[in-house]
């Protein structure tokens, strides 16, 4: 009986102290398309583009859900791509991935990644690119710091030749701050890099245009904070 009664209390204390202290914020719905918050989200700058280049994008885990990220607006818009998310990936999944075409990586050749133990890369042949649907373009989305640091984790991607891109525009990713004045979004230099392979500007202009209502989407949620300050 004392056994039955204590544990009687016991029970009834347990339940008191399962109680959490403080209401849990509730958890925030999130857009199953554009994995972002219902209120935040980005689906209606989705501008769908056709176009004979492969895409493959490789996200840094930080980047996925970082708000001003623009590679899942840009997986979203081309039909022909792929999104794949870590750091460090197994050779054969890299291997899987790069088979059966010509594959180029949108990376500039930088002397200082020697010092870092990046290979250097082959020399692009300008035969690869006459044509457009047997080409593979690679990119990496991260910073430039963790970029650097994708290429060295992956031997694969520096036996990749390099594109460079040419006459681009100024960036309009107002919301990140650049590194250096020809530094661009992942969007953009996606875009600005099928434009040079596919001859084609006009066909991705549309994209450029969704991205820039986006980058306004996101600054409409930093000036009201500026302000206040």
């Amino acid at each position: 009986m004392t056994t039955s009664r204590t544990s009687s209390t016991s029970s009834t204390s347990s339940q008191t102290s399962a109680l959490p202290s403080h209401a849990e914020a509730p958890k925030r719905e999130r857009c199953p398309i554009c994995l972002r918050a219902a209120t935040s989200c980005i689906c209606r700058w989705i501008a769908p583009v056709s176009h004979a280049v492969e895409v493959v994008l490789l996200q840094h885990p930080l980047e996925v859900h970082n708000a001003k990220g623009s590679a899942r607006l840009l997986h979203l818009s081309l039909s022909n791509s792929q999104l794949l998310t870590g750091e460090h990936f197994a050779p054969d999944i890299l291997a899987e991935l790069l088979a059966d075409k010509h594959n180029v990586l949108l990376y500039p050749d930088t002397p200082g990644d020697r010092s870092l133990g990046i290979a250097p890369p082959p020399a692009l042949d300008p035969a690869i690119l006459l044509d457009p649907a047997r080409l593979r373009l690679v990119v990496l989305d991260a910073t430039w710091r963790k970029s650097r640091k994708m290429l060295y984790l992956n031997p694969p991607l520096q036996q990749l030749p390099r594109l460079p891109l040419r006459d681009t525009p100024a960036s309009h990713y107002l919301i990140r701050k650049a590194h250096a004045p020809d530094q661009l979004s992942t969007l953009e230099a996606t875009c600005y890099a099928l434009m040079q392979l596919e001859q084609d500007a006009p066909r991705f202009v549309p994209l450029i245009a969704a991205f820039d209502g986006f980058v306004a989407q996101q600054l409409s949620y930093v000036m009201p904070h500026a302000e206040k300050a």
